[in-house]
């Protein structure tokens, strides 16, 4: 019976989200404790599967829904302050991420060597350098001319992306004050020409706070909820995480309150718009409510972002899915995946085009092959 439904797709839609690939596991010759991802041999075997077999001659477009590359993770270059935000900086990190993940580059060349493939890359909060078309067409010349018409970057302010009618895909930042970014005005050019990138606080947050304190826990940034991340911090981690809290409250008080005060807003202004600036990792399930009363032409919306997988049938036929991430990550709620990885990604089988009928899941990748070992940090 699956073997009958899999001759009656006519294209197969993948997405993966966050995968965060980072300066790698060594620079310099020292442990690199802001590198988050760690399954390149995972995902090289993720792009043969579907470039091979029951996929070889069938029309397969992979979505990356944001955050493929992590340059808010990459402070081994020589630029400091502001300079760590120029355009040459961007490059500088670029090519050393390129350098760590080189054979995740010539997995997607080659999965874009097959003609019936596609590549789509959609911007997300941590690669939002990708404003400068210096990284952009650097990234274009990773593949090789002749599969370059099939590689696709999806850049546009309201960050959405309709593979097919019905599907909308947006990576999710775009729903957080703190980390949205506009693709054409957050570039600012100084009087010598050289170009900058103008990022929303949230990114300075990450890279002034969260990697400081990565180096010493590098679970920091990879435990959910963020509240219980808190409580159970309080109790057994006492110190840190209260350093942490200062830190961040600080620094929220430093670079946005002073900010809005300088505005000259009310006290009840400021705290309405402190309240939402801080609105961080929403209920997603709950927004698509709105999401499909407001397009009900939408069958199914994808995000990514807050790297907890999820999936939602509703009532009236939509379907709600977080694609999650390619890191590590520790929940603290019960009844969902407590620590390690899930490879989630999604896939959309189209069975027919005409009548917008869609087989829709979101699954965890296993691999095919069995390694012989795994890195242990």
């Amino acid at each position: 019976m699956r073997f009958l439904r899999k001759n009656k797709i006519e294209k197969t839609i993948l997405v993966i989200s966050d995968i965060h690939l980072g300066a790698g596991v060594v620079v310099n010759g020292r442990r690199n404790y802001l590198e988050d991802f760690h399954f390149d041999e995972e995902l090289v075997d993720f792009l043969d599967y579907y470039s091979s077999g029951d996929y070889l001659n069938r029309e397969v477009e992979l979505i990356i829904n944001g955050d493929l590359f992590d340059l808010l993770a990459v402070p081994f270059v020589n630029y400091f302050d502001d300079e760590f935000w120029s355009e040459k900086a961007a490059l500088s990190k670029f090519e050393m991420i390129i350098k760590a993940h080189r054979e995740v580059i010539d997995a997607l060349n080659n999965f874009v060597s097959h003609k019936n493939n596609k590549l789509v890359y959609i911007i997300g909060n941590h690669d939002a350098e990708f404003v400068f078309e210096s990284l952009r067409n650097r990234f274009y010349e990773l593949f090789e001319d002749k599969n370059k018409e099939r590689v696709e970057i999806q850049l546009n302010n309201n960050g959405e992306y309709i593979p097919t009618p019905g599907v909308v895909l947006k990576h999710g930042h775009e729903y957080e004050l703190a980390h949205h970014f506009h693709p054409v005005k957050s570039i600012v050019e100084s009087e010598n020409g050289e170009k900058y990138f103008l990022p929303p606080w949230g990114s300075y947050y990450v890279t002034r706070v969260i990697n400081k304190f990565k180096e010493e826990r590098d679970h920091v940034n990879a435990v959910r909820p963020i509240r219980k991340f808190i409580i159970n911090g309080l109790i057994y981690d006492t110190f840190f995480t209260l350093r942490f809290l200062f830190a961040t409250s600080y620094y929220f008080i430093m670079v946005r309150s002073i900010y809005l005060f300088k505005q000259e807003r009310s006290l009840k202004k400021m705290y309405k718009h402190c309240m939402n600036e801080l609105e961080l990792f929403k209920d997603y399930e709950t927004m698509t409510m709105d999401f499909f009363k407001e397009r009900p032409e939408v069958k199914c919306l994808i995000v990514g972002h807050t790297h907890d997988p999820s999936f939602r049938s509703f009532t009236d036929g939509g379907i709600f899915i977080n694609t999650g991430t390619w890191t590590r990550m520790y929940n603290l709620d019960f009844g969902k995946n407590q620590s390690g990885e899930q490879l989630s990604f999604a896939q959309v089988d189209i069975l027919d085009r005409e009548k917008e009928t869609y087989d829709i899941n979101l699954n965890n990748w296993k691999g095919r092959t069995e390694l012989p070992f795994e890195e242990f940090s």
